[in-house]
């Protein structure tokens, strides 16, 4: 490993609290760091420099301005040796209170199981081994076990105060929405879901898949149009299909359809995350602070989906219809919806339900397992860290959204044709296993992937707008990427 950080990490090992001796060693090596950091030799340290120098502890932007505006107490925008110092002190102290905290033994070691209890009083579930995980990820003498040292070197450039800041460190993860199925919600503690964090967390989510699936609608449109017509009237390339779209309805045209699809996010999220949380509930049983298993995890998940489609489904044969019109076809919405129920019935605004639900099973399993399969592995390759960084966790997640959507689009396909069919009141109903021999009849196995090219397309500018969007929404509702209240993390004083 290279950097300034780590020439420091070999003389921290050999620090004791209480002798006079070692404190001015301790303080001598913390000016000597001081001076590498200081990149410019002007005496100040900036944001800049001090992320420059501890760039192989992958730490945010935010992160780093925390340090900064923690230790600034002259309000200048940078630190002198001694605000740098002092702050090291005084974090130094809260992180020393926090191991005494999670030491419950009185040994002067964390193990894994006070790891675990510790997470779980805060509303954390973790089984043994990912407890296991966290602890080798911070234990540098293979004792399987930290000690105050490898405790304080792991966290003393972390802007961590409290066990819920660590949980969130420990946890970490982001779930980006690319106009797809949602997936399988975020783990929140108690405290998160007391004091308004997750409603915030879960505003920015809405403003993010807002932006996102406006920013690649077009490419939606395109999409639908290549699943639901045959290659006899709509063939050709992505560019063919635009030039359709374009002579048919103008430039207008290529946003048809995309009011109702963001219009379904806020009450598909919420709708998800309490029936998330409830079906969780039930899972504990009396035991509300057993951790879920991975699979009961995927179960909640699915069944939330579910519950969260069915509410909302009406609306997603309404996006369907209102992407695929004709110029002049409908007013707007609300005329799609009476035409629909005067000329088809109620029952029209659940064609394709059986295949929608279960298109959930394989888009949620596979996307959590991948992505938590993508999460460890490189956690396990890069064994000093615990929070894999924000670029990281975006990379898992776009690839394990897009190995979900593969496994899953036959059944998406299937459903589209099926929301799209016009039928008069009483007329027989095409079904589903009908519909799939007919497309492999007709255009073989490779019909059932048709319209794939431009929805992977917008995977990548999806996930770039989606998370964008995400961070600053986040910064405006005052939490910060990290998830701490950011102008109250910046004033709060120490404890």
């Amino acid at each position: 490993m290279k950097g300034p950080f780590y020439t420091w990490i070999p003389w921290a090992h050999c620090q004791q609290n209480g002798s006079p001796g070692l404190d001015k060693e301790r303080e001598k090596r913390w000016a000597e760091l001081f001076d590498q950091f200081d990149l410019n030799k002007d005496g100040h340290i900036d944001i800049s420099e001090l992320r420059t120098g501890l760039a192989a502890r992958g730490l945010s932007r935010g992160s780093v301005e925390k340090i900064v505006a923690a230790g600034d107490t002259n309000q200048d925008g940078v630190l002198d040796v001694e605000e740098f110092m002092q702050y090291l002190r005084d974090h130094e102290k809260q992180l020393k209170i926090m191991f005494r905290s999670l030491d419950k033994n009185n040994d002067g070691r964390i193990d894994a199981a006070e790891i675990q209890h510790s997470l779980q009083t805060i509303g954390v579930s973790v089984n043994l081994r990912d407890a296991n995980r966290i602890l080798k990820s911070m234990d540098k003498d293979g004792t399987m076990t930290i000690d105050w040292t490898e405790w304080r070197d792991y966290f003393l450039f972390n802007s961590v105060s409290n066990m819920e800041d660590v949980a969130r460190c420990w946890k970490r993860s982001v779930m980006l929405d690319i106009g797809e199925q949602l997936t399988v919600p975020d783990e929140f503690t108690e405290e998160e879901k007391k004091s308004g964090y997750v409603w915030r967390q879960l505003m920015s989510g809405a403003v993010a898949g807002f932006v996102a699936r406006s920013a690649t609608a077009p490419l939606d449109r395109l999409k639908v149009f290549r699943q639901v017509h045959s290659y006899s009237f709509f063939d050709g390339n992505v560019l063919s299909g635009f030039q359709y779209m374009l002579k048919e309805g103008g430039v207008l045209s290529l946003w048809r359809g995309n009011g109702m699809n963001v219009l379904k996010i806020a009450p598909e999220t919420a709708i998800k995350f309490t029936a998330y949380e409830h079906i969780k509930s039930m899972m504990h049983g009396h035991n509300q602070t057993r951790p879920l298993r991975i699979y009961e995890r995927f179960l909640a998940g699915s069944l939330a989906g579910a519950t969260a489609q069915t509410a909302i489904y009406p609306m997603e044969v309404l996006k369907t219809r209102l992407t695929l019109r004709n110029t002049g076809q409908y007013s707007g919405m609300a005329d799609c919806a009476k035409q629909m129920l005067q000329k088809e019935g109620f029952s029209a605004f659940y064609k394709g339900y059986v295949p929608n639900l279960l298109a959930i099973v394989p888009y949620a399993g596979i996307d959590l397992a991948v992505y938590e399969t993508l999460k460890f592995t490189w956690l396990s390759r890069n064994s000093g860290v615990v929070d894999p960084g924000v670029m990281v966790l975006v990379g898992c997640g776009a690839v394990s959204s897009t190995c979900g959507q593969l496994a899953s689009y036959p059944l998406a396909l299937i459903r589209t044709r099926m929301q799209a069919q016009t039928s008069l009141k009483g007329a027989p109903k095409v079904s589903m296993l009908t519909l799939l021999r007919n497309i492999v009849t007709q255009e073989g196995v490779t019909g059932l992937y048709r319209g794939i090219s431009p929805n992977l397309l917008k995977v990548i500018p999806a996930v770039t707008v989606s998370y964008v969007v995400y961070e600053y929404t986040r910064i405006l509702l005052g939490v910060d990427i990290e998830g701490r209240k950011g102008e109250k993390a910046k004033h709060e004083p120490s404890k």
